[in-house]
């Protein structure tokens, strides 16, 4: 699963898509420069259980750190994750 990435002016998304269709989606909000925002992540069907909302979010985390960027998750798949993962916390804002 390739995890790829467009973005237009503040709006932006991770996507893995399979026969020209977006399968997986992860859809964020720039706040300014140096802050993004989580707004929805969303896994056809056919991909779930198989890791493709982790793959989004793994590319975003790789993204922000980059960048230098810090993320506000207000998606609850990305807000659980956060929460479940203390190695990934040091891209969110406090």
């Amino acid at each position: 699963m390739k995890v790829l990435f467009s973005q237009k002016d503040s709006k932006g998304i991770f996507y893995i898509e399979e026969e020209n269709k977006r399968m997986a989606v992860m859809e964020f909000t720039m706040a300014g420069s140096d802050k993004l925002i989580i707004d929805h992540t969303d896994v056809d069907d056919r991909l779930r259980g198989q890791g493709a909302g982790k793959k989004l979010l793994d590319r975003l985390i790789e993204y922000v750190r980059k960048n230098n960027i810090k993320v506000i998750p207000l998606c609850p798949f990305a807000k659980s994750v956060f929460e479940k993962d203390a190695a990934i916390r040091d891209v969110l804002l406090y």
